[in-house]
């Protein structure tokens, strides 16, 4: 198999330009009206589309508006209403554990830093990333299956693992890192799909090494 080639300097900077150009208002899909909805809703997207964590949501947050009545929920109470989820079970204890924690480390608010939200149940790096793109703007880079995709195949970036993905696309991309985040994601979801990519809508055909799909390590 022949070697791929990486994106040069100048394809870097034509890929920044167009999604700047299209997606610059670019935000999550995932439904949300505050920090602490928009957190729970990131942990559940783990491996789950959105359109699914936004159709599941909406009774988990009537049934507990805040951290408060999420840390004394009835676990069985809170699997019931996530079991359509992937990992329900997984995510059902950690969305109360988190909760619990906010209220004992962060006097019922949910930290807006990077450091402190990774601390809590159910939120690593990618979702702490994410949080802090969507809710602050924070330049900094998440990676998630179709960021992955499109980085692997527009050659951003041809690195085995998620965490060096992202550490090379901050290197690389440097500015703007929120929007080429939701940018990417977008763009993966739609046009640059794992299966049968809409390569007719590509904003950069000329800049693209390979329409194959990557999966990390």
């Amino acid at each position: 198999m022949p070697r791929l080639k990486k994106a040069t300097k100048e394809d870097i900077q034509v890929i920044k330009e167009a999604f700047l150009e299209n997606f610059n208002d670019a935000v999550t899909e995932l439904n949300y009206r505050n920090d602490y909805e928009l957190l729970i809703a990131i942990i559940l997207s783990a491996q789950c589309t959105d359109k699914r964590v936004n159709i599941i949501t909406p009774a988990l947050f009537e049934k507990y508006p805040s951290v408060y009545e999420l840390a004394d929920a009835n676990l069985e109470d809170v699997k019931e209403l996530l079991k359509t989820c992937s990992f329900f079970n997984n995510k059902s204890k950690n969305i109360i554990k988190m909760a619990q924690s906010v209220i004992a480390d962060f006097d019922g608010k949910i930290p807006h830093n990077q450091k402190e939200l990774i601390k809590l149940a159910g939120v690593g790096n990618k979702t702490a990333n994410v949080f802090m793109i969507e809710f602050e703007g924070a330049n900094l880079m998440a990676v998630d299956t179709h960021v992955f995709r499109v980085s692997h195949r527009l050659g951003l970036s041809y690195e085995k693992t998620v965490e060096k993905t992202e550490a090379e696309l901050v290197k690389k991309l440097k500015d703007d890192l929120h929007i080429f985040h939701q940018a990417m994601v977008l763009f993966g979801r739609y046009t640059c799909k794992a299966l049968s990519p809409e390569c007719d809508k590509c904003l950069f055909p000329h800049v693209c090494k390979t329409q194959k799909s990557f999966k990390p390590q």
